[in-house]
């Protein structure tokens, strides 16, 4: 029997495996053991063994249970659970269980079919164990009493084909064809009963199936031998069919029944009553009023659940004995539209890339409705707007694609609505929504908070200080959103500017190196680069101009008197006869720093005399107060401290000696002061000459003509000038005793013009270095008077091509010339140095130096003696 049983499972399993319109089919028997290979899957499907791990094979049953799944080392399609085809599918013709099968990457749905097979497994049964039966012993033989049919779970074959009894002389056994090609047995009457022989009749009443092997199921009927009664009650109609909705009300009267009795008084009183075989499902939703025969609704109808009820009915009279009539209800459940459309996930969503491509499946969905005809006929639709759509592919089923571009960082989630509707009268609906989530790819670059940044930093800072922090975001997230900064490589004075500063690259801090000198680096630029982790890395750059405060951390420099070249001490001479506002000597510095902390000022500390002496606050002109007294002492000591606007305020001093001498002549007047001379005179002249006209003669008068015309050329040829080197025939004379030195030692670069004899008096110099000068890079103009300090500040800062004028890294070295003025010039101009001159940045520099060697200019010669001339006059 085993082997048997065996050869008909394989004989289902092996031959009945077919594929039916693209679909696989598989076909097993039921109640199979767990493990039980039903076919191999991914074969079937033409999928390789590494797809099953790489695409996440894996089914999902339509009925909701579990009761397959795949092998994944072999993508077998096994069995994971009892399969009963009873409970599954009770007494249908077919039993098929619809498996969808999903792989990922790229999503997609397989659907794949496995039929049931019955297997005899169901014994007949009978619902009751007996049935009892009364007879009154004048009823005619002939008479058929319907008996109970036995029920078998199985299908086809394998359900009840036959009934059989135990053999009696009285009864026999009939079969009864109702309609769907069902037999119900009857117990025929063979011939008349004596109660007086045998009062009760026991027989026996067997089902069997149509297995292999055949089991049977078996009921004993017990009939009860009565005294007269002579007619049965009988129905009008042994069948009823009523159609009734499956949303009638309860309570509602379903059809009523009726049977006669040609009986009379109590024979002929009937009762009405369900058989006593009908299950209990049937008893809770119906109701019979014995008396009218009124079927009566209970409970809801459900056309899902049973479309086609059959109720069996007896008529008892009350008589003795009883005597019964029997008749059939078969009711036909008519379907509404009372079920809500479902919609399932057969795979739940996977996250999207904001870059997939139109039409990538994001889940796979089906949609079912218990109601039948139009009322389970299901359609989907998205609401409006939305990035995704529903593309069709069988039996309800249907692939959640994308249908436009996505963008993370707009909408990083969706929450898709679903609607389900089905075809009823009125329609039903139902929604479903659906969470996608949308993964980021690495498609935004980082963006600083600004192009580019200006820094402000203090000279003489503390190495290692933070200088700035920049900033910026990434509209991705995760791992393409973090963000590393760095410097990239550049130079500043022919160094890498990571000499300079580094930058945290978590943070974006910025930290000096080391501090910073203003005055050999006033500013410098950065390129930070802001960089994701994203793969692959996306960058951005913004530019960090780093511009250098200067601090007052230089103290003036002494120009003139140098002390390099003189000594410690600046030894002046000056007569006896000096009247008050005699230009002494000038005191020249200069500071290296900017702006308010290069602003320098004069103060005279010491001073053997300090009722003698003044100091300019603003150019260093040492003048007299007053004139010179006998008892002045002949040797005088002055202190001058030179002090800048900074803070804190930085200071130098100088210190000049002067020796008060006889014999020495009153040193020409500053600039200013001898061109206003000329009109002074020119007054006097004007007054000398009313009075000589009216006391001299004509002689005096043409005198005094021939004087006045050289007194004007006297005057042109004695103002200062700054005129081309072709156009000054006056320095042709040389001057042996100049000398000019360079001076760079330090940040500071310039030139003194030193010669003459210390003895000889004062002149004043001044050394022109403009930058933007067309015909000259130095002139010299003599004598020269101390101008405003402001003036010159003003006129030296015009002429300078920006303000971060800087100074020369280069130093040169130049021997003193021997040749006259103009040699020196021409001899200068073509030495490299004034190929750079602009660069001494010496913003103002003037003072007194020596006469050279006493020889005199030529306009000057002239102009003394005519001064002379005039005073004699």
């Amino acid at each position: 029997m085993k082997w048997k049983w065996l050869g008909l499972w394989w004989y289902h399993f092996v031959l009945l495996r077919i594929t039916i319109e693209g679909q696989t089919r598989y076909s097993i028997p039921e109640e199979v053991k767990r493990g039980s290979v039903v076919g191999n899957l991914a074969k079937d499907l033409g999928l390789g063994l590494s797809d099953i791990l790489d695409r996440k094979l894996r089914v999902a049953s339509e009925a909701g249970e579990q009761y397959f799944s795949v092998d994944p080392g072999k993508g077998e399609l096994v069995v994971n659970d009892r399969i009963d085809r009873e409970a599954l599918c009770g007494q249908s013709a077919s039993c098929i269980l619809s498996l969808q099968v999903v792989t990922e990457n790229p999503l997609q749905l397989h659907r794949i079919e496995v039929e049931v097979k019955d297997i005899n497994d169901n014994s007949p049964v009978f619902m009751k164990e007996e049935r009892h039966l009364k007879i009154a012993e004048s009823t005619a033989a002939g008479i058929r009493f319907p008996l109970d049919t036995a029920q078998d779970q199985d299908f086809g074959s394998n359900s009840v084909k036959s009934y059989t009894l135990s053999k009696s002389e009285c009864f026999s056994l009939k079969m009864k064809e109702l309609s769907g090609d069902r037999h119900v047995p009857e117990l025929v009457l063979e011939k008349p009963l004596d109660r007086e022989k045998q009062s009760v009749h026991q027989l026996l009443l067997t089902a069997l199936d149509g297995g292999s092997p055949v089991k049977t199921g078996t009921t004993n009927i017990i009939v009860t031998v009565l005294d007269n009664n002579d007619n049965v009650p009988v129905f009008k109609r042994t069948l009823y069919n009523i159609s009734v909705p499956e949303n009638s009300a309860v309570g509602s009267v379903l059809v009523q029944v009726e049977a006669t009795d040609e009986d009379e008084g109590v024979n002929a009183e009937i009762e009405y009553r369900f058989a006593d075989s009908t299950p209990q499902s049937l008893l809770s939703i119906f109701k019979m009023n014995s008396d009218t025969g009124e079927i009566i609704l209970l409970d809801a109808l459900d056309y899902e659940s049973s479309s086609k009820i059959e109720i069996s009915i007896t008529a008892k009279d009350k008589g003795f004995p009883e005597m019964e009539g029997h008749c059939r209800v078969q009711i036909v459940v008519i379907d509404v539209n009372d079920n809500v459309p479902e919609i399932m996930l057969t795979s739940k969503p996977s996250p999207v890339r904001e870059d997939a491509p139109k039409g990538t499946v994001v889940a796979l969905i089906s949609a079912r409705d218990l109601d039948s005809g139009n009322n389970g006929n299901v359609a989907l639709k998205l609401a409006h707007r939305s990035p995704f759509s529903l593309k069709a592919s069988f039996s309800n089923n249907y692939a959640l694609i994308t249908a436009d571009v996505l963008d993370r960082e707009q909408t990083a989630e969706y929450n898709v609505e679903i609607t389900a509707t089905d075809s009823g009268s009125p329609p039903l609906s139902s929604k479903k929504t659906i969470h996608v989530s949308i993964t980021d790819v690495n498609d935004n670059p980082p963006v600083f908070t600004q192009s580019f940044y200006n820094v402000y930093v203090k000279e003489n800072g503390v190495p290692g200080s933070i200088l700035y922090s920049v900033s910026a975001s990434d509209l991705d997230s995760g791992e393409n959103a973090k963000i590393s900064y760095s410097i990239l490589d550049s130079k500043v004075q022919d160094v890498s500017v990571s000499s300079y500063v580094y930058i945290n690259s978590d943070n974006g801090s910025i930290y000096s190196m080391h501090s910073f000198d203003y005055e050999k680096l006033k500013v410098f630029q950065i390129q930070v680069q802001a960089k994701d982790q994203g793969s692959p890395s996306l960058s951005s750059n913004a530019t960090v101009h780093v511009f250098i405060l200067d601090q007052n951390d230089n103290t003036p420099a002494v120009i003139y008197p140098s002390s390099a070249a003189l000594g410690s001490l600046s030894h002046q001479r000056m007569p006896r006869s000096a009247k008050a506002g005699h230009l002494v000597t000038k005191v020249t510095a200069v500071d290296a720093d900017s702006g308010h902390n290069a602003w320098i000022s004069y103060r005279l500390a010491e001073a053997t005399d300090a009722s003698l002496f003044t100091v300019n606050q603003y150019t260093g002109e040492v003048r007299t107060k007053r004139a010179v007294y006998e008892q002045d002492d002949s040797s005088q000591r002055l202190l001058i401290e030179i002090k800048d606007d900074g803070q804190p305020v930085q200071s130098a001093t100088a210190t000049v000696s002067i020796l008060l001498e006889d014999g020495l002549h009153e040193p020409i007047l500053d600039l200013r002061h001898k061109m206003s001379e000329p009109s002074k005179k020119t007054g006097r002249i004007t007054l000398y000459l009313i009075l000589s006209l009216a006391s001299v003669s004509v002689l005096s008068l043409v005198t005094f003509l021939i004087l006045a015309v050289k007194c004007i050329r006297g005057n042109r040829s004695s103002g200062s000038c700054c005129m081309r080197r072709s156009d000054c025939d006056d320095y042709k004379n040389p001057n042996r005793n100049l000398q000019i030195q360079l001076n760079t030692d330090g940040p500071i670069k310039y030139v003194e013009v030193l010669g003459g004899d210390m003895m000889s008096q004062s002149q004043s110099f001044r050394s022109c270095m403009s930058p933007m000068s067309e015909y000259s890079d130095f002139t010299l103009i003599k004598p020269s008077s101390t101008t405003d300090f402001k003036e010159v500040i003003s006129v030296l800062d015009a002429s300078l091509p920006d303000s971060t004028w800087t100074f020369e890294s280069q130093q040169v070295s130049i021997e003193p010339p021997t040749q006259n003025v103009r040699a020196q010039q021409e001899n200068w101009q073509n030495h490299p140095l004034f190929d750079s001159v602009s660069g001494l940045g010496v913003r103002a520099v003037s003072g007194d130096f020596p006469h050279p060697g006493g020889e005199m200019h030529q306009g000057e010669q002239k102009q003394r003696e005519l001064l002379h001339e005039k005073e004699r006059l």
